[in-house]
């Protein structure tokens, strides 16, 4: 069964539609530009959201790098290697949002 997007995201699309029609356009233009697979996109994109403390965007590149194939210690390690470059605290905290996903399933 898919999975359906978060509540917020769906409130997003109805109320915006055109906007957000263009964003996952702009994705998938995005990801369909280079070589790299879905996987490593999504750990790409999960180390960003870490990067920048987006706490709904890690949880949703966090599933969305599990159902590209990733591991929970594939995903753990994409972001623990950020350490040196956004910080501890900054890394603590997106590894407990990833493992908010990953303990509790999505």
């Amino acid at each position: 069964m898919p999975r359906v997007p978060h509540e917020h995201y769906l409130e997003l699309k109805e109320r915006h539609g055109e906007v957000i029609a263009a964003v996952e356009n702009l994705r998938a233009a995005a990801q369909s530009a280079g070589p790299l697979d879905k996987k490593t996109l999504h750990l790409i994109q999960l180390a960003a959201s870490a990067a920048i403390r987006s706490h709904g965007s890690t949880h949703s590149h966090t599933i969305r790098a599990l159902e590209a194939g990733a591991t929970p210690d594939e995903i753990r390690h994409a972001v623990l290697a950020l350490t040196s470059t956004i910080g501890f605290p900054t890394t603590a905290a997106a590894l407990s949002w990833v493992d908010d996903v990953i303990e509790r399933g999505y």
